[in-house]
């Protein structure tokens, strides 16, 4: 049976989970309970990585996605409604069989208009056992990686406009090792490997990784924040 809104809450109750994500919840059929147990609990991160691939109506129908374009913002404005202030990530395919350059403009406003706190994009790549296999691969390599890179673009100065609002704020971290001059550390936003990073200044404090600090958030950078810990 389909039972996240369950088990997470079922977790969510277990004394010494500081952060429970959710990742990879498929666009269709989401669970909109799981939406009333995220508010109930303080360590579910406000956090959704949900893949949405596309925009374009007919190209998610030929991916077999079940849910058209008007469905999926349909849900975005629902999972913002229900969770303000919840960060979104989600990755995209570019050059999938048979994308217009109007499809991909479709794309391209549709990152414009939801501002998605983080976000990957990725080349479609012809693989056999795959339900567009049977499609030709009709999109040229350099216009695939042209497109990847204009989204991309886009997605930067996204970033950077809604981590300038985050300077000044005081964040809760998670180290998860040093580097040279920095502590490197993710915030309740972040996943990790993927996701954007917290660099902490070394300042003299005794900063273990796998250990949670208030950092104020000094810098803000396209992908990244610079903060220091708070004494």
């Amino acid at each position: 049976r389909k039972n996240l809104p369950r088990l997470l809450e079922s977790l969510a109750r277990i004394e010494g989970l500081e952060w429970i994500r959710l990742h990879y919840t498929y666009p269709e059929g989401f669970p909109l309970e799981v939406l009333d147990i995220m508010k109930k609990y303080p360590n579910i991160c406000h956090y959704i990585d949900i893949p949405l691939q596309h925009i374009s109506s007919r190209i998610l129908k030929s991916m077999r996605r079940g849910i058209n374009g008007e469905g999926t913002r349909k849900l975005l404005k629902v999972i913002r409604e229900k969770i303000p202030g919840v960060s979104i990530r989600t990755s995209l395919i570019v050059g999938y069989p048979g994308e217009t350059a109007k499809e991909f403009r479709e794309l391209k406003d549709f990152v414009i208009q939801e501002r998605f706190d983080r976000l990957g994009v990725f080349t479609y790549s012809h693989e056999e056992g795959t339900e567009a296999f049977r499609l030709a691969d009709d999109v040229p390599t350099s216009v695939k990686r042209k497109r990847a890179d204009e989204i991309m673009h886009i997605q930067e100065q996204i970033s950077y406009e809604l981590n300038l609002t985050k300077v000044g704020s005081v964040m809760k971290v998670l180290v998860d090792r040093e580097e040279g001059e920095f502590f490197i550390g993710r915030s309740a936003q972040d996943s990790p490997e993927v996701d954007n990073e917290v660099l902490i200044r070394k300042s003299g404090q005794k900063v273990k990784p796998g250990n949670f600090y208030k950092v104020t958030i000094t810098e803000a950078m396209s992908f990244d924040l610079v903060g220091e810990i708070l004494s």
